[in-house]
This record gives C-alpha cells, sequence and structure tokens, in this order.
C-alpha cells in the first residue's frame, strides 16, 4: 500500500517490484521518471499523468492513485451520487451487448443517476466548430486531454495561449448535471484516463475503468437479473464517437481534407510531441492540433490491459451506429438548446517546469566518463531508456538518470571487474599458499631449531677430539686418514646445524645502509663460475643506497646465483638485474637452464627439498633464502618454463623488499 504521501501522487513505483529495466523512462514524454540506485521513481512535479509509464510496466511496479473506497463509501452514505460515464465505456465492456445492462448495474451499484459524458462530448463539439470556422495566422491546439493541456502548461508554457479555451466533455457533463440537479450532488467520473483525476474539482471523484470493473467483481454485479435502464437525460448525439482517434472531427462533423483543410491530427508519445515542435519551428503555422497522449481514449490507462485498439475502434463504432439509429434527432437538439446557456469557457496558466539545459561542457564530461569521446562512441542504442547518449547525459546532469543506465558502459565495467576479480583471485590464491608456506615453515623452524640445539654440543665433542688426534698422529699413521674423514664430516655436520639456525631465523637481521652494486657484484664473485656460463649484471636501479642487512642479502643472492648455475650443468647465461621504485629494491635472478617443473614448483622452499643428488644439497639453500626474504618483510616469486614451445626455458626468481625496513 502507498505511503501518505503516496497517496498524493498521481502515479508512483512499488520499488519492491521495481526492476532494472528502464522502460517507463522511454515511454514518459514528460521525462517524470528518476533512476535512483537502479530503481524508476516518478517525480510527481514533473509528471503529467499521461499513464505510459503504467501500461508499459510488465512487473505492475507502477499504479495509479486508486479511488474505489473514496467512492464505495460515497455510495453507502446518504447522499445523491452522480455517474458521468465517458464514451469509450462500449470498449471497455464488450461483453454487455446491451448498453442498457451496463446503465442498470451502475444503478444497483448504488448511483442515483447515469450520464452520459458523450452529451458534454456534443456541447463541446460545437464550440470547437466556432474556432474551426475562424481564421487564425497563429492557429489552435485541442484542449480536451487534460495530459495534453498539462504537458504544454509545463513543458511549453509559451504554447498556453493556443489552447483552444473551451472545457473538456467531462467538465461539460458536470456543468450540466448541476444545472439539472443542483449542487448538492455528488458526481463521478468514469473513463480510461488517469489525468482525469486531477483535471478539475467540479467532479468530486473520479474512477477508470479499470476501478469500475473491480468494484462490479467485488459487489458480484453482472448482467443477470438486472433491470435494463437507459442512460438519464439530456442524451447523447455523435458525441459518442468521441474517445476514437479523430473523433472530434467527426463529432465537430469537420470533412478533414488534406488538400483544404487546416487540422493536423497527431497522437501518442512520439506523434504529439513531434506535433509541438514542429508547431513551434513554425512549419504548422495557422493549423488546427488535435493532440491525444494516448491512441484514441479507447486505450487509456485506465482501460483494462490487454486489449486491440482497431477492435476497440470496432466496438466503437458498432455502439455509436446503433445509437445514432435509436437517437430521437428532436429531443437532442432541444436538449442542445436547455443547455445553450452553460458557460464553457475556462482559461489555462502556464507553469513552467522545465529544466535548465546543462552547458555542453558538463554533457561532454558526463559522456567522457562512461568512454564516448567523439559521436563516433555513441552507439544511441536506446537500452537507458533515453533516444541518444546525448540525452542521457543530459539527463545524468539534471539528476535524473545514473551512468549505469547505459549498456555498454556497464558491460565494459562488468569485464573489467571480473579482469580486476580474476586477479585479485590469483593474488589470494598467491597469499594462501604464502600462508601455508610460512605456517609449514614455522613448524619446521620449531623443530629444526630443537634440533639444531640438541645436535650442536655432541657435535662440537667429536669435532674437537678428532683435531685433537689428528694433531697427535704421525704422518704415516694408518689412522690418520680415517681421524680426518671424522673431522670432515662433523665440520660438514656443524654446517647443517649452522643453516638449521638460519632457517629457524634465530639470526637477528642487522639494519645498515649498503651499496646494492657492491652487493651485486660481490654475490657473483663469491661463487665458482664455470666456463660455459656466461654472466650479466643488470643496474636498473635509480637508487643505489639501501637499509638492509648486507650479509643476509649476501647468503640469499649466493644462493639464487649458485642454484642457477648448477640449473646450467650444459652451460647458459646467468643474469641478475638490480631495479628499484621509490620505496622497493627488486632484485631479479635468471637462468637459462631447463627450468622447473610444475609439481615441484609449490615445495621450492620446503626445508630438505631437494632435486640434486644424494651428498649434493641439504635442501635448506631455498628455505633459508625464504626465511631471509620473509625477515626483511619482503616477498619472492618464481616464474620457470620447461616447454621449449612456450618460448625460452629458464627460471625467474624476483625478490621485492623494502628499500628501509622498520623492525618490530
Amino acid at each position: 500500500m502507498p505511503t501518505s504521501n503516496e497517496k498524493r501522487k498521481l502515479v508512483y513505483t512499488i520499488k519492491e517490484l521495481c526492476r532494472v529495466c528502464y522502460t517507463c523512462v522511454r515511454e514518459c514524454p514528460a521525462k517524470a521518471i528518476k533512476i535512483v540506485n537502479g530503481q524508476a521513481d516518478v517525480i510527481s512535479e514533473r509528471c503529467i499523468g499521461c499513464g505510459n509509464c503504467v501500461k508499459v510496466c510488465s512487473q505492475n511496479a507502477k499504479v495509479f492513485l486508486q479511488s474505489r473506497m473514496e467512492v464505495k463509501a460515497m455510495l453507502q452514505s446518504d447522499e445523491q451520487v452522480v455517474a458521468l460515464v465517458a464514451p469509450s465505456f462500449p470498449a471497455e465492456f464488450p461483453e454487455i451487448d446491451d448498453y442498457r445492462k451496463f446503465v442498470g448495474m451502475l444503478k444497483k451499484l448504488g448511483f442515483s443517476h447515469v450520464f452520459e459524458v458523450a452529451f458534454g462530448a456534443d456541447l463541446v463539439a460545437l464550440q470547437y466548430k466556432k474556432f474551426f470556422s475562424q481564421v487564425s495566422s497563429s492557429g489552435y491546439i485541442s484542449s480536451d486531454c487534460p495530459a495534453i493541456v498539462t504537458y504544454i502548461r509545463y513543458y511549453h508554457p509559451d504554447l498556453v495561449k493556443n489552447l483552444i479555451p473551451v472545457v473538456s466533455p467531462m467538465v461539460a457533463t458536470s456543468r450540466v448535471v448541476r444545472k439539472k440537479l443542483g449542487s448538492k450532488a455528488k458526481l463521478v467520473f468514469i473513463g480510461p484516463c488517469i489525468a482525469k483525476k486531477e483535471e478539475s474539482d467540479e467532479v468530486d471523484e473520479t474512477l477508470t475503468f479499470r476501478e469500475l470493473r473491480g468494484m462490479l467483481e467485488y459487489a458480484e454485479i453482472t448482467t443477470d437479473g438486472v433491470e435494463s435502464q437507459d442512460f438519464d437525460p439530456p442524451r447523447a448525439g455523435r458525441g459518442a464517437i468521441f474517445p476514437v482517434s479523430r473523433g472530434l472531427i467527426q463529432t465537430v462533423n469537420v470533412i478533414d481534407d488534406l488538400i483544404k483543410g487546416n487540422i493536423t491530427v497527431a497522437e501518442g508519445r512520439i506523434g504529439f510531441q513531434e506535433a509541438i515542435k514542429e508547431w513551434e519551428s513554425g512549419n504548422l503555422k495557422g493549423q488546427y492540433l488535435e493532440l491525444l497522449c494516448c491512441e484514441g481514449c479507447i486505450m487509456g490507462p485506465g482501460m483494462s490491459p490487454g486489449g486491440k485498439r482497431f477492435e476497440r475502434k470496432t466496438y466503437i463504432g458498432n455502439y455509436v451506429r446503433d445509437k445514432l439509429s435509436q437517437t430521437d434527432r428532436k429531443e437532442w437538439k432541444r436538449s442542445i438548446r436547455q443547455y445553450s446557456d452553460i458557460d464553457l469557457s475556462r482559461t489555462f496558466q502556464p507553469d513552467d517546469r522545465r529544466i535548465k539545459h546543462p552547458s555542453e561542457d558538463e554533457v561532454n564530461r558526463v559522456l567522457a566518463s562512461m568512454g564516448k569521446f567523439s559521436s563516433r562512441d555513441h552507439l544511441n542504442c536506446g537500452a537507458c531508456g533515453y533516444d541518444t547518449c546525448v540525452e542521457h547525459a543530459v539527463a545524468i546532469v539534471e539528476g535524473l538518470a545514473e551512468i549505469e543506465m547505459c549498456l555498454p558502459y556497464t558491460i565494459e565495467e562488468m569485464h573489467a571487474s571480473i579482469k580486476d576479480l580474476a586477479v585479485s583471485n590469483e593474488k589470494l590464491i598467491k597469499i594462501q599458499q604464502a600462508l601455508k608456506q610460512s605456517e609449514k615453515l614455522a613448524h619446521m623452524g620449531q623443530l629444526s631449531a630443537g634440533i639444531a640445539h640438541e645436535l650442536n654440543n655432541p657435535l662440537g665433542v667429536v669435532l674437537m677430539y678428532s683435531n685433537i688426534l689428528l694433531d697427535e698422529c704421525t704422518a704415516d699413521d694408518p689412522l690418520k686418514k680415517d681421524l680426518e674423514l671424522i673431522a670432515t664430516q662433523a665440520e660438514r655436520c656443524k654446517k647443517i646445524v649452522s643453516g638449521l639456525l638460519n632457517f629457524a631465523r634465530k639470526n637477528q637481521v642487522k639494519i645498515e645502509s649498503i651499496d646494492l652494486r657492491k652487493l651485486v657484484e660481490e654475490s657473483v664473485r663469491a661463487i665458482i663460475i664455470p666456463n660455459n656460463v656466461e654472466v650479466k649484471t643488470i643496474f636498473k636501479a635509480k637508487n643505489l643506497q639501501a637499509n638492509l642487512d648486507y650479509e643476509q642479502m649476501m647468503q640469499v643472492l649466493t644462493n639464487l646465483n649458485k642454484n642457477a648455475i648448477e640449473a646450467m650443468p650444459n652451460g647458459g647465461i646467468l643474469t641478475v638485474e638490480l631495479d628499484d621504485t621509490d620505496t622497493e629494491v627488486i632484485f631479479n635472478v635468471s637462468d637459462t637452464g631447463m627450468g622447473i617443473p610444475e609439481e615441484n614448483m609449490d615445495k621450492l622452499f620446503t626445508p630438505f627439498f631437494t632435486t640434486k643428488g644424494i651428498g649434493k644439497g641439504t635442501g635448506l639453500g631455498l628455505a633459508t633464502t625464504y626465511g631471509i626474504v620473509k625477515m626483511h618483510k619482503g616477498k619472492i616469486d618464481v616464474i620457470s618454463n620447461i616447454d621449449p614451445a612456450k618460448g625460452p626455458t629458464g627460471t625467474t626468481f624476483k625478490i621485492i623488499i623494502p628499500r628501509n625496513i622498520i623492525m618490530e
């Protein structure tokens, strides 16, 4: 149910049902739809009540002001309640083959009298005929459609003076009934139009045919058992043809001659707007414009949905034909004379509600934000609800639309978001892998530290006593070679233990200002380089100073350089590259070896994992390197290729470390 504020609106949105389709934006001639967070909200101050949005909304999210409860209360009171029925009723109720049954149903519902608005159309037509007979340099615009009148008052206020100063058939009929029944009667107009609900205060309430159908169904009133009754006099003549296209002209009985005539008929959202624009440009000078917001009143938003235009027109034609054949022409003329003294004049006041058109720069900035930098970028697909990209941009500046309404822009943004998500997902996977590696290394570090401490003391004893025995041995002592082997292996065990301690992060980072070029050059000189290996050092860094632990970073680069050489047993190129940013130092160590198989990539930094032969590696080099890099709050990545079909084989280790480490 609408809130108290929404009840004062002629048309409003049920937000729970509104989907992102923008059909109502396209169909609103007044551009009275504002998109907020993808949902269409009706701006009541700009709405002309045409009801196009109600007709086209497939989700039934657009609804109009309902008056059934108010009319029901009136019918249940002691007041005299009168129905004024629009002449389009045969198109709404084709299942009622006798209009007298329809009148009887209304009286059974509680109406004391039922009058034809078509008689008011007869009176109005006579007034219009006077204007047709006059020669006017400026021309006239019909004023019988309240949505058209409101549109002109709001958005073409300079044309208000051209509106024919005659009331609509509804108001004319209300004045006839007031003269006949007095001012105390309550008048209820029943018709196909939503805009009628705000047209005039000379009627007390307004029902659409859709509302009336609901009331009849609720009251279980059908043609069965209903007394047939004719409309209360005065009865209509040709005014019954009023609701179809060109109905007013036919009611006036004016020949609409394309060669001699000065009448232009335009109907529908596009037609009436084009006619007004051509009028303003001077192309229709001196013409009389018959304008209808709908394609005839038989297609009004107050009609039940799903009806077919030409079928409805046929129902009206059949009704009028039968009616005119039974009409007492003399009685009709007497009625016209009887009510000819009623004042049918009215005045119109302009109410300019146009929004100031934004500047070209403002529009171009919005277009640029959507990736539209020239006219070639304007697809004008209409998916946003606006005919052109420029109109959409103007609406955005005016606060009526959102950038996301542009389908091509939204699709491109979606693709960009998908790419960003893919990158983020890849980074997340790497972070998860790094976290698992860190957890694994942390557990291994604790184990390694415990083992190293336990082994250090007995190894020291073995090494010390093996060296004492060596000193006491003579040169030709047969035990000397055995003692040398014991001392050598004990020393090797001590280095392994030292590596375990380094891996376990028992060493502290000693930050100092170092020369990065010197670090790279010395890391290369610290290893044995075979003759079949070429070494390249590349210095791209602009700032060769950084605050790092020189010894530990030397160990990192030495380990990587040594591994790179061992990965190229048949020769190749070792490249050590130094790069930087303002805040980071970047080391790239590359080889042209055979590469690392994919199945080994996630094991590289695992302690004791090695692909080298027995006795050629401990499997602690990369694990220690990983630990040192993490102690420097950096990160290490590996890129490797083993397939020559995909490019040169080899491996690159990339280390990124903050230039100035802040230790906690």
